[in-house]
């Protein structure tokens, strides 16, 4: 390239492609050139003339004739006002011609989360509030997973704070770290802590206050079938198979011999009640009668799984009167089985964990009891254990009818597939739990999990690639089929009360 020379003025070139019209000769050209600077010398001269009024639609200048001015006219754009003729398209067309677009949301009625990040809007969520008003969304019932380290723990426990201000209550049937202890005492509620040398007692065999719509001898049939089913839950967790028809025999016989005596005796019966009946045969077949035979020898598996709660590893727990009155009015209560929880063996958290969901039936089943919070942290401890995923299966399945709605914390997707092999009881229960959950938050998931949580959620291959790379406290939120990418936002005094990773510090 040339240089400047000093004293010269630089000189700018430009050059543009040659345009050369076929079929043309060059008189054609001059003519067409000369046509146009007439064109618009009379435009200029139009536009003097009519000191700046528009002219008619119909007389509107051909578009090689606008002044410099501009295009006169409505659709000028001067003053800042665009009038365009309006124009219709369909949704599939709008989708194409502008694929920008960020979903609408969930309404503003409901617990503020965070921020939406693809709309930058706020982003609220209410299960009690979303039923019935968007199509596919048949349930309150909440799955939350992620790894470790991403705030799904934190999210589950603002849900919950913020849930109280809004009139609802908040249960934790099963704490095993000991988080929610602070979450319960900063709302005023109450926290129980289980475990070997510890003050506090629950019966699991209370019977819950009778509604008033209920007639007597029909409650006390309802209070008996829950006995049983909780006895039979916690028998078939020790032994870790079904239960046998005398089995089932020998336990109903028990039942029916503790409750008449403790109620001579003016008192509730006691879990260490069954064990001591269970172990004596001779006094099984003479309850029995005629439908004994040898019922005692039959049950002596089931007295020695029954013992485990009286004089093995839960002694002192489930075998007293409960030393707390359960409060159905306070806003949170949690049960704290951290000292349950440090060992390889889940079976003692499990137990314990079954006694307290049944202790916490009399809430739940109350029609009055307005709408409350059951959650289940660390729930991927649970999924080997049938006995419970029968009990929370019926929780769910009964989750509309009792106003409650059940979150579920788990770390992993893949967590699902331990309750058993594919075509197993196990297995049908933790994916029916998952079914029952019109709410699906996926907090980051590693990259060896992402086949089966795309799999088990039927997420998009958009949707599989975003959870890999969810930064902290970002979750994907698909709620009744439809997908959220939300930031949870959390307030600097809930940062310090949810803070589990202080020991790191």
């Amino acid at each position: 390239m040339p240089q400047h020379r000093p004293g010269r003025r630089a000189r700018r070139a430009s050059a543009s492609p040659l345009f050369t019209p076929h079929g043309t000769d060059r008189s054609t050209r001059k003519a067409a050139r000369r046509q146009l600077a007439e064109a618009q010398a009379k435009a200029r001269a139009e536009a003097t003339s009519t000191s700046g009024e528009h002219p008619p639609a119909e007389q509107e200048m051909p578009r090689s004739a606008y002044p410099s001015a501009g295009r006169p006219g409505s659709a000028s754009a001067r003053g800042n006002r665009l009038r365009l003729p309006a124009h219709r398209m369909t949704t599939a067309v709008a989708a194409g011609a502008y694929p920008f677009l960020a979903e609408g949301g969930l309404g503003a009625d409901g617990i503020y989360i965070g921020r939406d990040v693809h709309a930058e809007a706020a982003f609220v969520f209410d299960p009690f509030t979303l039923y019935g008003k968007i199509d596919g969304f048949t349930n309150p019932n909440v799955l939350l997973a992620g790894v470790i380290g991403q705030g799904k723990s934190a999210l589950a426990k603002s849900f919950a704070l913020r849930s109280v201000a809004f009139g609802y209550r908040v249960y934790v049937p099963c704490d095993p770290k000991g988080e929610w202890t602070p979450v319960a005492q900063a709302l005023g509620g109450t926290s129980i802590a289980l475990g070997p040398g510890l003050p506090g007692r629950l019966n699991p065999l209370d019977a819950a206050p009778r509604p008033p719509s209920v007639v007597e001898a029909d409650w006390a049939g309802e209070v008996r079938k829950r006995r049983l089913l909780l006895l039979g839950s916690l028998a078939r967790t020790v032994l870790g198979r079904d239960l046998m028809p005398m089995e089932h025999t020998a336990l109903d016989i028990t039942l029916d011999g503790v409750v008449k005596a403790a109620a001579a005796a003016g008192r509730t019966p006691l879990l260490g009640d069954i064990a001591h009946t269970l172990a004596q045969p001779a006094l099984l077949d003479r309850a029995a009668g005629t439908v004994s035979g040898h019922l005692g020898e039959a049950a002596r598996d089931l007295a020695h799984a029954m013992r485990r709660l009286v004089h093995g590893d839960l002694a002192g727990m489930f075998d007293a009167p409960s030393t707390v009155a359960f409060d159905p009015a306070t806003p949170m209560l949690s049960i704290d089985l951290s000292r349950l929880g440090g060992s390889g063996d889940d079976t003692a958290l499990v137990l314990a964990m079954t006694c307290a969901s049944a202790w916490m039936e009399s809430a739940l089943t109350d029609p009055r009891g307005g709408r409350r919070w059951i959650v289940y942290d660390e729930a991927w401890r649970l999924m080997r254990h049938g006995p419970l995923l029968q009990r929370m299966q019926a929780q769910w399945k009964l989750s509309r009818g009792l106003g409650i709605a059940n979150l579920m914390v788990i770390h992993r997707l893949s967590d699902l597939l331990t309750a058993g092999d594919a075509g197993s009881q196990g297995r049908a229960l933790a994916e029916g739990l998952l079914a029952d959950c019109s709410t699906r938050i996926i907090y980051r998931q590693e990259t060896d999990q992402l086949h089966a949580a795309a799999s088990l959620l039927g997420l998009t291959s958009v949707e599989t690639e975003a959870i890999s790379h969810l930064s902290r406290g970002r979750g994907l939120w698909k709620v009744a089929g439809r997908s959220f990418i939300v930031q949870h936002l959390l307030h600097p005094a809930e940062q310090t009360l949810f803070d589990t990773d202080s020991r790191m510090h």
